[in-house]
């Protein structure tokens, strides 16, 4: 019975509780036994809170008994990424620093997530501070792929993505600077929407007034994905970007006619590194949309500098959150953070000007796009996933990348751009692995992006060829030890 709870959607479970045909707890209870059978092989969650979600799963099956008005998520079992602060749960943000840290106050999202009834399960692994693609760090250790838990996951919100292919849970948190909630979720063959800037708030940026990290939701298909956002959404006096927004706006489908859409399609938006071999997927991938819509043609943008303004851009929220830390012992940091910080030091005022300029002359360059597409599409991921023992890519094709982050970059250009992006499952790539197709939306053109890719995931349910991949869970029965291999003494969960 169990498996056939945790396989349920969050809207169906949603509204089985609704309808007394199913119990929170029941629900609950399901998620922990799984949790408990496939963590150890794939290392997914960070800090657990069973015991008070059980009373919480409690007191939300008493509510409906009452017949008491119920939230958009009530009584639904979500994981935390551990970049996002909860109240009274371990918060160790990957780093060794905060390994007892445990918060007084819930971030903004998780105390909205909490309002509509969500119960906080289980806090899911991340990299340090969220410094890079590959969810490793000496605190909790290693999250392995659940398509194979040796291989990489996806970061920084891979713990998050790995917990929902797994069935653990069936909805959980992520956030986004240059990819981190859709390259996870195109390694793990799930669903990661990057926000526009504000749409969800987000109240612990140092530098408030700048959009390049958002927080978000993740899930397994869009429905549940847009469930989760609906909660979220709203003004918030913490955060300076928050705008106000109709809940009922994202958590409502519109279908759209596939065979209308206008579609422009890049595989590198002409400046991004990106593997030979997945070039050939993606146009494969791109000669069966061409036959369904109506009109799909090779996006024509120039990008101007966007790496180096996006160099410089990361740098200064580097500095921002990180200078005294640095200050009082460089050595504490690791090395993804230290880079990033160290480059952002040696940068001046006049190369942050310049990189706000380009950002602006990019973002309007961007949007002008749209006056004849409805949306971009391109690959999540430039290359498919490689083993989390190796830290990063570092070359494509036989050629050197320049940094840590820049075989992020089909990802990490669009948050530039400040678009609502979303990867979708389009089936696997060349090596068998799941493929992410990332689209691209207007301009604060949230709602719009996922009708858009409700229907498109409707569509390629249908081919064999697309539709969603699911991991061998019965090959997930035996621990890893490598995934703890990295670890130095991480504390109790």
């Amino acid at each position: 019975m169990d498996e056939l709870v945790v396989a349920l959607s969050a809207v169906e479970a949603r509204r089985m509780i609704g309808s007394r045909e199913l119990s929170p707890v029941e629900l609950l209870d399901a998620c922990i036994a799984r949790i408990e059978a496939l963590n150890p092989a794939v290392n997914a969650i960070a800090a657990t809170d069973f015991d008070r979600a059980r009373d919480a799963a409690r007191r939300a099956e008493q509510a409906v008994v009452r017949g008491d008005a119920l939230g958009t998520l009530h009584g639904l079992p979500i994981g935390i990424k551990d970049l996002e602060e909860t109240a009274g749960l371990l918060t160790t943000y990957g780093s060794p620093l905060f390994r007892t840290h445990v918060p007084q106050q819930d971030h903004v999202m998780v105390a909205r997530l909490r309002a509509a009834g969500a119960i906080v399960a289980a806090k899911t692994n991340v990299p340090e501070f969220g410094a890079g693609a590959n969810t490793r760090n000496v605190v909790w250790g290693a999250t392995g792929n659940p398509f194979n838990p040796l291989l990489n996951a996806g970061g920084s919100s891979g713990g998050s993505a790995v917990a929902l292919a797994t069935d653990m849970l069936p909805l959980c948190t992520g956030s986004d600077t240059g990819g981190s909630l859709r390259i996870p979720a195109a390694m793990c063959g799930v669903v990661g929407l990057r926000p526009s800037p504000g749409l969800v708030p987000n109240d612990r940026l140092p530098l408030g007034w700048t959009p390049l990290t958002v927080v978000g939701p993740m899930a397994r298909n869009v429905a549940d994905t847009r469930l989760q956002l609906a909660a979220t959404v709203g003004l918030e006096a913490s955060d300076p970007l928050s705008v106000p927004n109709d809940r009922a706006a994202f958590a409502q489908f519109r279908p759209v006619d596939i065979a209308t859409l206008r579609v422009a399609y890049t595989e590198d938006f002409g400046v991004a590194a990106v593997d030979d071999t997945m070039r050939k997927t993606f146009r494969e991938k791109i000669a069966a949309l061409s036959r369904e819509v109506k009109v799909c043609e090779p996006l024509e943008l120039d990008m101007g500098e966007a790496d180096r303004c996006f160099d410089i851009i990361r740098a200064q929220n580097f500095v921002a959150g990180f200078q005294e830390i640095y200050e009082r012992d460089p050595d504490s940091l690791g090395s993804n953070t230290r880079t990033n910080y160290e480059m952002g030091r040696a940068m001046s005022l006049a190369d942050v000007v310049w990189a706000h300029a380009e950002q602006t002359r990019l973002f309007r360059r961007f949007q002008q796009v749209f006056d004849r597409y409805d949306v971009i599409v391109s690959p999540t991921t430039p290359v498919t996933t490689f083993p989390w023992s190796q830290v990063y890519l570092a070359e494509m094709n036989g050629k050197p990348l320049a940094n840590y982050y820049r075989w992020l970059a089909l990802t990490y250009l669009v948050t530039l751009a400040t678009n609502p992006a979303i990867s979708l499952p389009c089936g696997t790539d060349y090596a068998g692995m799941p493929f992410g197709m990332q689209v691209i939306g207007a301009f604060r053109g949230d709602a719009r992006l996922l009708d858009i890719a409700q229907s498109l995931e409707m569509r390629w349910e249908r081919d064999a060829a697309r539709r969603r991949v699911r991991p061998d869970l019965a090959k997930l029965a035996q621990p890893v030890p490598e995934l703890k291999s990295i670890v130095t003494a991480a504390p109790g969960v």
